[in-house]
Protein backbone atom coordinates (compact mmCIF):
# COMPACT_ATOMS: atom_id res chain seq x y z
CA UNK A 1 0.00 0.00 0.00
CA UNK A 2 2.76 2.52 0.68
CA UNK A 3 4.65 1.83 -2.53
CA UNK A 4 1.55 2.67 -4.66
CA UNK A 5 0.38 5.35 -2.28
CA UNK A 6 3.98 6.79 -2.99
CA UNK A 7 3.98 6.01 -6.71
CA UNK A 8 0.45 7.56 -7.26
CA UNK A 9 1.70 10.89 -5.60
CA UNK A 10 5.08 11.15 -8.08
CA UNK A 11 3.08 10.72 -10.60
CA UNK A 12 0.98 13.50 -10.22
CA UNK A 13 3.73 15.63 -9.41
CA UNK A 14 5.01 14.56 -12.91
CA UNK A 15 1.10 15.64 -14.28
CA UNK A 16 1.17 18.89 -11.98
CA UNK A 17 4.87 20.17 -14.46
CA UNK A 18 3.58 18.90 -17.67
CA UNK A 19 0.24 20.72 -17.19
CA UNK A 20 1.99 23.68 -15.76
CA UNK A 21 4.13 23.95 -18.75
CA UNK A 22 1.62 23.78 -21.04
CA UNK A 23 -0.86 26.11 -19.33
CA UNK A 24 2.32 28.13 -19.47
CA UNK A 25 2.82 27.63 -22.82
CA UNK A 26 -0.83 28.54 -24.05
CA UNK A 27 -0.81 31.77 -21.63
CA UNK A 28 2.30 33.26 -23.65
CA UNK A 29 1.20 32.21 -26.65
CA UNK A 30 -2.41 34.14 -26.70
CA UNK A 31 -2.08 37.72 -28.56
CA UNK A 32 -1.82 40.50 -25.93
CA UNK A 33 -0.73 40.84 -22.15
CA UNK A 34 -2.06 41.89 -18.76
CA UNK A 35 -0.40 44.95 -19.24
CA UNK A 36 -1.07 46.75 -22.90
CA UNK A 37 -2.25 50.02 -23.38
CA UNK A 38 -5.80 48.70 -23.90
CA UNK A 39 -6.18 47.39 -20.52
CA UNK A 40 -4.14 50.00 -18.53
CA UNK A 41 -2.85 53.34 -19.59
CA UNK A 42 0.58 53.45 -18.76
CA UNK A 43 3.72 55.31 -20.31
CA UNK A 44 6.79 53.11 -21.11
CA UNK A 45 8.62 53.51 -18.02
CA UNK A 46 5.50 52.69 -16.07
CA UNK A 47 5.19 49.52 -18.14
CA UNK A 48 9.08 48.70 -17.55
CA UNK A 49 8.87 49.37 -14.07
CA UNK A 50 5.69 46.89 -13.69
CA UNK A 51 6.90 44.12 -15.86
CA UNK A 52 10.08 44.20 -13.80
CA UNK A 53 8.18 43.91 -10.37
CA UNK A 54 6.47 40.82 -11.56
CA UNK A 55 9.39 39.81 -13.51
CA UNK A 56 8.06 39.76 -17.27
CA UNK A 57 11.04 41.04 -18.26
CA UNK A 58 12.77 37.98 -17.77
CA UNK A 59 13.35 34.87 -20.61
CA UNK A 60 10.37 32.62 -21.06
CA UNK A 61 12.18 29.80 -19.00
CA UNK A 62 13.28 31.76 -16.19
CA UNK A 63 9.46 32.96 -15.71
CA UNK A 64 8.21 29.51 -16.28
CA UNK A 65 10.77 28.22 -13.67
CA UNK A 66 10.16 30.99 -11.27
CA UNK A 67 6.89 30.49 -11.27
CA UNK A 68 6.60 27.04 -10.46
CA UNK A 69 8.93 27.55 -7.54
CA UNK A 70 6.81 30.35 -6.20
CA UNK A 71 3.71 27.62 -6.17
CA UNK A 72 6.13 24.59 -5.15
CA UNK A 73 6.85 26.81 -1.57
CA UNK A 74 2.91 27.36 -1.59
CA UNK A 75 3.98 31.37 -2.21
CA UNK A 76 1.51 32.14 -5.37
CA UNK A 77 2.37 35.52 -4.90
CA UNK A 78 0.23 38.64 -6.03
CA UNK A 79 -2.66 38.89 -9.04
CA UNK A 80 -2.03 41.12 -11.38
CA UNK A 81 -5.35 42.62 -11.42
CA UNK A 82 -6.22 42.98 -7.55
CA UNK A 83 -3.24 43.76 -5.63
CA UNK A 84 -4.13 44.34 -2.32
CA UNK A 85 -3.98 41.09 -1.72
CA UNK A 86 -2.06 37.58 -2.32
CA UNK A 87 -3.52 35.36 -4.47
CA UNK A 88 -3.50 32.88 -1.19
CA UNK A 89 -5.59 35.75 0.55
CA UNK A 90 -7.77 35.42 -2.48
CA UNK A 91 -8.47 31.83 -2.26
CA UNK A 92 -8.87 31.95 1.44
CA UNK A 93 -11.76 34.47 0.43
CA UNK A 94 -12.97 32.88 -2.63
CA UNK A 95 -12.91 29.19 -2.22
CA UNK A 96 -15.66 28.77 0.41
CA UNK A 97 -18.74 30.35 -1.64
CA UNK A 98 -17.57 27.97 -4.32
CA UNK A 99 -17.21 24.88 -2.44
CA UNK A 100 -20.18 25.47 -0.63
CA UNK A 101 -22.24 25.49 -4.02
CA UNK A 102 -20.13 22.37 -5.01
CA UNK A 103 -20.74 20.34 -1.73
CA UNK A 104 -24.80 21.87 -2.01
CA UNK A 105 -25.24 20.59 -5.68
CA UNK A 106 -23.70 17.16 -4.80
CA UNK A 107 -25.82 16.89 -2.00
CA UNK A 108 -28.80 17.32 -4.04
CA UNK A 109 -27.41 15.82 -7.65
CA UNK A 110 -26.28 12.72 -6.47
CA UNK A 111 -29.16 11.50 -4.38
CA UNK A 112 -31.64 12.19 -7.13
CA UNK A 113 -29.01 10.95 -10.02
CA UNK A 114 -29.02 7.65 -8.17
CA UNK A 115 -33.08 7.38 -7.67
CA UNK A 116 -33.72 7.84 -11.31
CA UNK A 117 -31.22 5.48 -12.52
CA UNK A 118 -32.31 3.05 -10.18
CA UNK A 119 -36.03 3.45 -11.00
CA UNK A 120 -34.82 3.41 -14.84
CA UNK A 121 -33.26 -0.05 -13.89
CA UNK A 122 -35.59 -1.73 -11.89
CA UNK A 123 -38.43 -0.59 -14.13
CA UNK A 124 -36.67 -0.87 -17.41
CA UNK A 125 -38.62 -0.60 -20.55
CA UNK A 126 -41.75 0.89 -18.61
CA UNK A 127 -43.25 4.12 -18.49
CA UNK A 128 -41.34 5.18 -15.25
CA UNK A 129 -38.07 3.84 -16.85
CA UNK A 130 -38.97 6.15 -20.09
CA UNK A 131 -40.01 8.71 -17.82
CA UNK A 132 -37.34 8.58 -15.47
CA UNK A 133 -34.19 8.62 -18.43
CA UNK A 134 -36.05 11.46 -20.54
CA UNK A 135 -35.77 13.67 -16.63
CA UNK A 136 -31.93 12.67 -16.81
CA UNK A 137 -31.53 12.93 -20.51
CA UNK A 138 -32.77 16.73 -20.11
CA UNK A 139 -29.85 17.25 -17.12
CA UNK A 140 -27.33 15.21 -18.88
CA UNK A 141 -27.55 17.94 -22.52
CA UNK A 142 -29.22 20.96 -21.53
CA UNK A 143 -26.46 23.72 -20.66
CA UNK A 144 -26.24 24.98 -16.85
CA UNK A 145 -26.64 28.74 -17.40
CA UNK A 146 -29.42 28.11 -19.94
CA UNK A 147 -31.62 26.42 -17.18
CA UNK A 148 -30.20 29.49 -15.16
CA UNK A 149 -31.45 32.46 -17.70
CA UNK A 150 -34.82 30.43 -17.14
CA UNK A 151 -34.72 30.30 -13.22
CA UNK A 152 -33.85 33.84 -13.08
CA UNK A 153 -37.04 34.71 -15.91
CA UNK A 154 -39.62 32.58 -13.82
CA UNK A 155 -38.64 33.04 -9.92
CA UNK A 156 -36.71 36.05 -10.63
CA UNK A 157 -38.20 38.87 -13.01
CA UNK A 158 -41.96 37.39 -13.01
CA UNK A 159 -42.80 35.86 -9.67
CA UNK A 160 -40.20 38.02 -7.94
CA UNK A 161 -38.99 34.73 -5.33
CA UNK A 162 -35.95 34.88 -5.31
CA UNK A 163 -33.23 37.33 -5.51
CA UNK A 164 -30.99 37.39 -8.41
CA UNK A 165 -27.45 37.38 -6.98
CA UNK A 166 -25.30 37.15 -3.99
CA UNK A 167 -24.86 34.37 -1.62
CA UNK A 168 -25.64 35.76 1.68
CA UNK A 169 -28.69 33.11 2.90
CA UNK A 170 -30.21 30.03 1.80
CA UNK A 171 -32.41 32.06 -0.96
CA UNK A 172 -29.56 32.84 -2.48
CA UNK A 173 -28.55 29.35 -2.87
CA UNK A 174 -31.63 27.78 -4.73
CA UNK A 175 -31.41 29.42 -7.96
CA UNK A 176 -27.39 28.19 -8.71
CA UNK A 177 -27.68 25.19 -7.19
CA UNK A 178 -30.79 24.40 -9.15
CA UNK A 179 -29.12 25.17 -12.31
CA UNK A 180 -25.92 23.96 -11.48
CA UNK A 181 -26.83 20.34 -10.69
CA UNK A 182 -28.43 19.13 -14.11
CA UNK A 183 -25.28 17.76 -15.39
CA UNK A 184 -24.03 15.52 -12.19
CA UNK A 185 -27.65 14.57 -11.91
CA UNK A 186 -28.02 13.45 -15.31
CA UNK A 187 -24.63 11.46 -15.22
CA UNK A 188 -25.23 9.93 -12.09
CA UNK A 189 -28.26 8.38 -13.45
CA UNK A 190 -27.34 7.35 -16.49
CA UNK A 191 -24.27 5.38 -15.00
CA UNK A 192 -26.53 4.16 -12.07
CA UNK A 193 -29.22 2.85 -14.32
CA UNK A 194 -26.16 1.18 -16.47
CA UNK A 195 -24.47 -0.05 -13.55
CA UNK A 196 -27.48 -1.28 -12.14
CA UNK A 197 -28.68 -3.17 -15.50
CA UNK A 198 -25.34 -5.00 -15.94
CA UNK A 199 -25.38 -6.52 -12.89
CA UNK A 200 -28.96 -7.43 -12.63
CA UNK A 201 -28.04 -9.82 -15.29
CA UNK A 202 -25.29 -11.35 -14.03
CA UNK A 203 -25.43 -14.72 -13.01
CA UNK A 204 -24.78 -14.55 -9.24
CA UNK A 205 -27.79 -12.50 -8.92
CA UNK A 206 -29.75 -15.65 -10.37
CA UNK A 207 -27.68 -17.75 -8.05
CA UNK A 208 -28.83 -15.90 -5.03
CA UNK A 209 -32.31 -15.43 -6.26
CA UNK A 210 -32.45 -19.88 -6.78
CA UNK A 211 -31.11 -19.92 -2.98
CA UNK A 212 -34.54 -18.06 -2.21
CA UNK A 213 -32.83 -14.79 -1.05
CA UNK A 214 -35.60 -12.01 -1.06
CA UNK A 215 -35.18 -9.38 -3.87
CA UNK A 216 -34.55 -6.29 -1.24
CA UNK A 217 -31.45 -8.56 -0.28
CA UNK A 218 -30.32 -9.30 -3.38
CA UNK A 219 -30.53 -5.80 -4.44
CA UNK A 220 -28.64 -4.52 -1.20
CA UNK A 221 -25.87 -6.83 -0.82
CA UNK A 222 -25.45 -8.05 -4.50
CA UNK A 223 -26.54 -6.02 -7.20
CA UNK A 224 -26.03 -2.75 -5.35
CA UNK A 225 -22.65 -2.86 -3.98
CA UNK A 226 -20.99 -4.44 -7.16
CA UNK A 227 -22.55 -1.51 -8.69
CA UNK A 228 -20.38 1.04 -6.97
CA UNK A 229 -17.22 0.54 -8.66
CA UNK A 230 -18.15 1.58 -12.01
CA UNK A 231 -20.11 4.53 -10.14
CA UNK A 232 -17.13 5.30 -7.92
CA UNK A 233 -14.89 6.00 -11.37
CA UNK A 234 -17.99 8.07 -12.60
CA UNK A 235 -18.70 10.30 -10.23
CA UNK A 236 -15.03 10.74 -8.32
CA UNK A 237 -14.13 13.23 -10.88
CA UNK A 238 -16.91 15.60 -10.32
CA UNK A 239 -15.96 16.46 -6.85
CA UNK A 240 -12.91 18.51 -7.79
CA UNK A 241 -14.75 20.20 -10.50
CA UNK A 242 -17.75 21.48 -8.65
CA UNK A 243 -15.81 22.68 -5.41
CA UNK A 244 -13.78 24.60 -7.10
CA UNK A 245 -16.52 26.87 -8.92
CA UNK A 246 -18.48 27.19 -11.97
CA UNK A 247 -17.00 29.59 -13.68
CA UNK A 248 -20.60 29.84 -15.84
CA UNK A 249 -22.86 29.70 -12.60
CA UNK A 250 -21.36 31.83 -10.48
CA UNK A 251 -20.97 34.98 -13.48
CA UNK A 252 -24.50 34.22 -14.28
CA UNK A 253 -25.22 34.53 -10.64
CA UNK A 254 -22.07 36.84 -9.41
CA UNK A 255 -21.48 34.89 -6.53
CA UNK A 256 -17.86 35.96 -5.31
CA UNK A 257 -15.97 32.17 -6.06
CA UNK A 258 -13.48 31.55 -7.73
CA UNK A 259 -15.21 30.41 -11.15
CA UNK A 260 -16.05 33.93 -11.66
CA UNK A 261 -12.74 35.58 -11.36
CA UNK A 262 -11.19 32.62 -12.76
CA UNK A 263 -13.40 33.89 -16.25
CA UNK A 264 -12.26 37.71 -15.43
CA UNK A 265 -8.10 36.27 -14.84
CA UNK A 266 -8.25 35.11 -18.35
CA UNK A 267 -9.58 37.77 -19.75
CA UNK A 268 -7.45 40.08 -17.64
CA UNK A 269 -4.32 37.85 -18.93
CA UNK A 270 -3.98 37.16 -15.06
CA UNK A 271 -0.59 34.60 -15.41
CA UNK A 272 -0.46 34.02 -12.06
CA UNK A 273 -4.35 33.22 -10.87
CA UNK A 274 -4.85 31.26 -14.03
CA UNK A 275 -1.50 28.72 -13.16
CA UNK A 276 -2.34 28.64 -9.77
CA UNK A 277 -6.37 27.81 -10.85
CA UNK A 278 -5.52 25.03 -13.07
CA UNK A 279 -2.50 23.47 -11.01
CA UNK A 280 -5.41 23.33 -7.47
CA UNK A 281 -8.05 22.14 -9.72
CA UNK A 282 -5.48 19.00 -11.53
CA UNK A 283 -4.32 18.17 -7.91
CA UNK A 284 -7.42 17.87 -6.34
CA UNK A 285 -8.95 15.57 -9.68
CA UNK A 286 -5.44 13.52 -9.24
CA UNK A 287 -6.08 13.46 -5.16
CA UNK A 288 -9.75 12.24 -5.87
CA UNK A 289 -8.56 9.48 -8.53
CA UNK A 290 -6.61 7.96 -5.66
CA UNK A 291 -9.15 8.30 -3.25
CA UNK A 292 -11.77 6.72 -5.40
CA UNK A 293 -9.15 4.00 -5.86
CA UNK A 294 -8.84 3.47 -2.15
CA UNK A 295 -12.87 2.79 -1.90
CA UNK A 296 -12.62 0.34 -5.01
CA UNK A 297 -11.28 -1.93 -2.16
CA UNK A 298 -13.88 -1.33 0.31
CA UNK A 299 -16.63 -1.96 -2.15
CA UNK A 300 -15.29 -5.02 -3.52
CA UNK A 301 -12.46 -6.88 -0.93
CA UNK A 302 -11.13 -8.64 -4.59
CA UNK A 303 -9.70 -5.58 -5.74
CA UNK A 304 -5.99 -5.29 -5.33
CA UNK A 305 -4.13 -2.22 -5.34
CA UNK A 306 -0.67 -2.71 -7.14
CA UNK A 307 1.92 -0.85 -9.02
Amino acid sequence: MTRYLINRILGLIVVLLIISFITFVMMKAIPGGPFDQDRMPLNDVQKANILRSFGLDKPFLEQYVRLIFNFATLNLGYSYINRTETINEFFDRAWPPSAQLGLLTMAVSIPLGIMLGSISALKANTWADYLASTISLIGYVVPGFVMAYLLILVFTVNLKWLPLSGWDTPLHWIMPVAANMLGPMGITARYTRIALLENMRADYVRTAQSKGLSDIRVFISHIARNALIPMIAALAPLFPILITGSLFIESVFLIPGIGRYFSVSIIRRDYPMIMATVLILTALIGFTNLVSDLLYTLADPRVRLTR
